[in-house]
Order: structure tokens, then C-alpha cells, then sequence
């Protein structure tokens, strides 16, 4: 006869095991599952980065998210005041000059014109000015820019674009400076200023893709056995290149609209070696600046203690003229 005892164990051990199976089978699921197995996408400008990188666009390294899709190093300028006083509006100005003689490659392969953008991180407490605090002059400057958070809670962090690249080479941001006397949060010194602009399609998409806006290498080595055309009914060529490896296997390569083949059949390729050129002509860049937040107190400080340097100057040579008078006078006696 079975021991009741034996029976007992067997089954708390055997409830044990399949708890414990259970528990792993769960953990594994969720680790491929969730988002912490899978790569992050790459981030882009502007709208992307703001999905991918929800906090801020500025990464711990310095640099600015919009760089991970606009790979092409290109010069971007700011201008800001050295110093504003606090509950003014000011101008900052981003610069993104370029050619406006070249074009770059559309979604579909034709050729059309640059469009630009500009994120400016300003510090804590400033942003853009309410419409009926900008002058007139100055919403003459700024046109018909539409200006936007880069979230709810950061009204510092500005994103504007795409625009046209002819009309806005330079894109002026009427920013009002925080009071520190209304918002104990804030502090009178000097901060710095965040700036980066981009001009032209980006080379990598958020999924991590390449546009057609990219150069396009060989996936292997080996000899190109075959070219393949595909014309849309716009004209546009699309190309599928294959090469066949020393081992005998067979790779491809699709090459999208845009682009331009420079390679042909028969022509034996490194791994990684171009098979376009690159038609990208635009480019990010990223400029760093300061800007003080200056007290008025201590500029009217500064200003009196200046007048009254500048009055015992004055003191000083009047007394010494004086003093030379009397000791002429009593050399003449």
C-alpha cells in the first residue's frame, strides 16, 4: 500500500516544479515582448524625436537628437543678447545658411527645394512671447512662423519647421525673459542657450531605414550578375542590384528613386562599397551660447558706483590743481 505521507510530498513537489515553470515561461514572454528586447528606433526631426526622446532633445552627451537622421555636419549660427532684464521680450535669431541654388531628392525621386528647421532650448523660465507682447517690428520679423513646445510642461524647449529654405535662412524667436520677483523658481546669472538646425530630408528614417536621400552600398563582396530596372509611371527608375559572392550565393540590394547607380554588370564590388552617389546637399548642425539674466538693481548699481568713480576722478585732478596753485603762489614769494 502507497504511504499517504509520500503521496503528500510528491504532490507538493510536483505543484512546486510547475509553479516554478510557470513563473520562467512568464518571465521569458515578457522579456521578448516588451520593449526593453527590442532595439530603440531612431529618433528624427522634429516630430520623431519628440516620440522617441519624450523628455528632451538634448542628449547627456550634448548632443542634439536631431543628428541621429540628418547625418551631414552643417554650419548652424545663433544670435542672442549677451544680457536681458527680466520680463522682456527679446530676439533670438538661428541662422541655417546653405545654397539655395541646389535641390534635393523628394520622397519620389524628383528634384525640389531644401526646407529647414530649428530647435531652441532656452533656459528655465523663458519662452515665447504672448502675441500682444511682441512689437510691431518685430512680428515683422518673424512672419508667419508657427512656434511649438517640444512638450506640455516645457514652454522653454521651442520647435519650428519644416519651412521653406528660401524664406527662412534666418528664423527669429520673440522670447520673453522670466521675472525672478514673480517666480521665486528662477534666478538672476547666466545660463546657456541650446540651438540646432537642420536643412534638407534626413538619411535614415525613425525605424532605422534608409531614405532615398542616402547613399547605398553592397550588402557583400563579389561580382554585380545583374541590374534590374522598374520604371514607375512618373518615369522613375527604381534598380534591384545582385551580386554573386565567392561562395556562389546570390545577394540584392534595392535601390530606391533618387539616387544615382555608378556601378554596373560585371563589376567586381567590396563589401560596403558604394553602389550610388550620395545626393544628400543638406545637413544638421548645433550652435552653444549664454545669456545672462541681469537684475536692473544691480545695472543701476553699476551705473552709480561708475558716476561716483568717475566723480572722485574729477575730485582728485581739481585738487591737484589747486594744490599746484598755492605752491606757485608761495614760490613767487
Amino acid at each position: 500500500m502507497r504511504n499517504p505521507c509520500n503521496t503528500a510530498s510528491l504532490t507538493r513537489i510536483s505543484k512546486a516544479i510547475t509553479k516554478t515553470l510557470l513563473v520562467a515561461i512568464a518571465t521569458v514572454t515578457f522579456f521578448f515582448t516588451s520593449d526593453l528586447a527590442l532595439p530603440q528606433s531612431a529618433a528624427a526631426y522634429p516630430f520623431w524625436a519628440q516620440q522617441t526622446y519624450p523628455e528632451t532633445p538634448r542628449e547627456p552627451t550634448g548632443r542634439i537628437v536631431c543628428a541621429n537622421c540628418h547625418l551631414a555636419e552643417k554650419p548652424t549660427e545663433v544670435e542672442v543678447p549677451q544680457s536681458v532684464l527680466p520680463d522682456t521680450v527679446f530676439k533670438a535669431v538661428v541662422k541655417i545658411p546653405y545654397d539655395t541654388n541646389v535641390q534635393q531628392v523628394g520622397a519620389d525621386g524628383s528634384p525640389v527645394g531644401l526646407n529647414v528647421g530649428a530647435v531652441l532650448m532656452l533656459p528655465e523660465g523663458f519662452k515665447i512671447a504672448p502675441e500682444d507682447r511682441i512689437p510691431e517690428e518685430m512680428k515683422e520679423e518673424v512672419g508667419d512662423v508657427y512656434f511649438q513646445s517640444y512638450k506640455e510642461d516645457s514652454e522653454n524647449v521651442i520647435i519650428v519647421g519644416p519651412l521653406p529654405g528660401e524664406q527662412y535662412q534666418e528664423i527669429v524667436f520673440p522670447v520673453l525673459s522670466p521675472n525672478p520677483a514673480t517666480d521665486k523658481n528662477i534666478n538672476f546669472g547666466k545660463y546657456g542657450v541650446y540651438v540646432g538646425g537642420n536643412r534638407g530630408r534626413g538619411q535614415v528614417y525613425p525605424t532605422g531605414e534608409k531614405s532615398n536621400n542616402n547613399i547605398y552600398n553592397a550588402p557583400a563582396a563579389g561580382t554585380i550578375s545583374q541590374i534590374t530596372k522598374d520604371a514607375d509611371s512618373d518615369g522613375n527608375v527604381k534598380y534591384t542590384v545582385s551580386i554573386q559572392t565567392e561562395s556562389g550565393d546570390t545577394v540584392s540590394e534595392q535601390i530606391p528613386v533618387g539616387p544615382e547607380l555608378i556601378v554596373s554588370e560585371g563589376q567586381a564590388v567590396a563589401s560596403g562599397e558604394a553602389l550610388t552617389n550620395n545626393p544628400n546637399v543638406g545637413g544638421f548642425g548645433q550652435k552653444d551660447t549664454e545669456i545672462v539674466l541681469q537684475s536692473a538693481n544691480r545695472v543701476k548699481g553699476l551705473v552709480a558706483f561708475i558716476c561716483l568713480v568717475m566723480l572722485a576722478q574729477i575730485m582728485l585732478v581739481l585738487k591737484k590743481k589747486q594744490v599746484e596753485k598755492v605752491q606757485a603762489a608761495e614760490m613767487n614769494f
